[in-house]
């Protein structure tokens, strides 16, 4: 069974090895705790009692949590793109990223839609006059708006999507 929330998102803990793929997932919009420098037994701990789904690169952790019955999921690949396409076809995740619906990279909160004039002292100046649209973290207040990460942002969905229809 796969660990949904309540709104039928996916719900993950994932290993110290899976930091930028913790960030990947937030921003696809997924519940993902990022559990850095705990101890093995602790994070099948998590996963079982938040039921939330053990991602890890680790196979002697993966197969401690599978020996343990725990919903884990052993993440392979050589760059983030072939990371997403596996767990996409195994999760059935939408590769496609609404900021609407994303999740803070930084501490996992879901971001909300903010008026420019309300962060404009947030912001670097370039940065108000070049964008219109931007999502602020009610946690922790980090702004987000399409910059020009945006396209390799893109160009990483994109050959995650054309491994996944190999």
């Amino acid at each position: 069974m796969i660990a949904r929330d309540s709104e039928h998102v996916l719900k993950f803990v994932t290993d110290g090895m899976l930091g930028k793929l913790t960030r990947w997932l937030r921003m696809l919009g997924h519940n993902v705790k990022y559990a850095n420098n705990i101890d093995d037994r602790l994070l099948i701990k998590i996963a079982k009692t938040e039921k939330r789904t053990l991602l890890t690169r680790d196979v002697e952790l993966y197969q401690q949590a599978t020996t343990k019955n725990t919903e884990t999921f052993l993440v392979e690949g050589k760059n983030e793109a072939e990371r997403l396409a596996n767990l996409s076809k195994r999760f059935n995740l939408k590769l496609e990223l609404n900021p609407d619906n994303s999740r803070c990279p930084k501490c996992n909160t879901k971001i909300k839609l903010a008026k420019k004039t309300e962060i404009a002292d947030k912001i670097p100046l370039s940065t108000k006059i070049f964008y219109e649209e931007f999502w602020e973290c009610p946690k922790c207040g980090k702004i987000y708006w399409q910059g020009a990460h945006w396209k390799k942002i893109n160009k990483t969905l994109k050959e995650a999507k054309r491994l996944l229809a190999k």
